[in-house]
């Protein structure tokens, strides 16, 4: 091999080392800064009741998804078209939930839901957003018996306002 040849080799792999050392510099940097740009703002957290108590301040202000099921005889519905105050329990804390949504049509006593908001300092949770927890199990009657006409009506009621779009 020549000079030249052997020159121009070793120049290229030093022109490809530079490249390495600058793109893992880069990807560095943009790791720092995402890290410290406040990545943390947007979390959210998913507790139950005794996790959001449990928590102590640091569960006030921060968006958390709280989930449990609705008490018994806590549901409210406040003035105008939209809105609705209820509780959500777990196995040992109760949490009381303001919801400025209108409540899905599954909402109802006794049912899991998850509720996506803030916990306040007056001592409620703030919800923007209500989601129910359903089963999406269908079980077709077996065969020989007969539909329950009843459970057929009330279901065709839940569908009404509905579009086929």
């Amino acid at each position: 091999m020549t000079a030249d040849v052997m020159s121009a080799t070793a120049l290229t792999r030093r022109k490809t080392r530079w490249f390495m050392v600058g793109a893992f510099a880069v990807a560095a940097i943009a790791f720092v800064v995402i890290a410290a740009g406040g990545i943390n703002k947007n979390l959210v957290y998913y507790w139950t009741p005794s996790d959001l108590y449990g928590a102590g301040d640091k569960a006030y202000g921060a968006t958390i998804r709280l989930g449990g099921m609705v008490a018994k005889g806590s549901i409210h519905n406040l003035g105008g078209t939209s809105g609705v105050e209820f509780d959500v329990k777990d196995a040992t804390r109760v949490v009381h939930v303001k919801s400025n949504g209108v409540p899905p049509q599954m909402f109802r006593e006794n049912i899991g839901v998850v509720v996506e908001g803030t916990m306040t300092r007056g001592g409620y949770f703030e919800s923007n957003r209500l989601m129910v927890s359903h089963g999406n199990d269908y079980k077709a009657p077996e065969k020989g018996h007969p539909v329950d006409k009843q459970e057929l009506q009330r279901l065709m009621r839940s569908t009404e306002g509905l579009s086929n779009s």
